[in-house]
């Protein structure tokens, strides 16, 4: 429980602990805020009001702002988005493009309704953009999409499609060796695992959700790391994002740093293929 008391807020558990207060100004404070605040804003569907350039973008304003550092950073010569919707979100990529001077945006989505496509290839922006029709974890649309990439040497791809584990899974497989070293694979809308039980949720969004695919995506490979964006510029107290995209940023190593990590996460994958090899050997023929 939440009580917010003038200047002050206090958590209690409800478990006979004693309760935390916090003086409004503080982070921890701001920190039990933001997680109401998200969840009201789920169950209002807040991040449906929001256009970039024209084109309804349905995503959390913040995400969006810390995402722009991250590609302003990295300066990809593509962006691959899994997910369309509107194409509010392929429209800002190709703003930033333009500003950027450099790059270009490629869209995939199992079904890019025909006044959406129309929308998106006649805006001012649309320029920037490619459209492809199919499931993104398929292997049609991934040969597709590398086509389209051709020689760029620095990709970034974001994942906003179908939010099931399995299918964020096999997207990452597919998608992640495209990127170089120091960019970025983002596993969008690890929020569902903290919204199970909520308006417009299911219940084994507990376990079935992006952010669980990401963690056991870098657990398997040892090139890529969760690596969370640093504020690149930062004079307040808030250290943490406030985030539908809890542990999405997935990180290509590089160097030393992507040896190492191989070598330590190497016995981990040994012991988990041996087990797989005695489970089958298990299985009745």
């Amino acid at each position: 429980m939440i009580v917010i008391d003038g200047d002050k807020v206090t958590r209690s558990d409800g478990n006979g602990t004693a309760p935390e207060e916090f003086g409004i100004g503080t982070p921890e404070a701001f920190r039990l805020l933001s997680d109401v605040w998200l969840r009201s804003g789920w169950d209002t569907k807040y991040v449906y009001s929001f256009t970039w350039l024209g084109r309804p973008m349905i995503q959390l304003p913040e995400d969006m702002i810390r995402l722009q550092e991250v590609i302003f950073e990295v300066r990809p010569d593509v962006i691959v988005e899994t997910g369309v919707a509107h194409g509010g979100s392929l429209v800002f990529y190709a703003s930033l493009c333009e500003l950027m001077g450099t790059g270009r945006v490629i869209g995939v989505d199992t079904e890019i309704r025909e006044h959406n496509r129309r929308a998106i290839e006649a805006h001012p922006l649309g320029k920037w953009i490619t459209l492809i029709e199919g499931d993104s974890a398929s292997d049609a649309a991934i040969a597709k999409v590398r086509k389209r990439i051709g020689s760029a040497r620095q990709v970034m791809v974001l994942l906003d499609s179908c939010h099931t584990k399995e299918h964020v899974g096999r997207e990452l497989e597919a998608y992640a060796p495209m990127i170089g070293r120091g960019s970025y694979i983002v596993a969008m809308d690890g929020i569902m695992e903290r919204l199970a039980g909520a308006p417009r949720s299911e219940t084994d969004w507990v376990w079935n959700n992006p952010r669980r695919a990401a963690m056991d995506f870098v657990e398997a490979h040892g090139e890529f790391e969760i690596c969370e964006p640093e504020f690149r510029f930062n004079e307040g107290a808030i250290r943490e994002r406030v985030t539908y995209w809890p542990n999405a940023f997935i990180r290509r190593r590089s160097g030393e740093a992507d040896r190492a990590a191989n070598a330590s996460t190497r016995p981990r994958a040994m012991r988990r293929r041996s087990a797989a090899l005695k489970a089958s050997a298990r299985q009745p023929r």
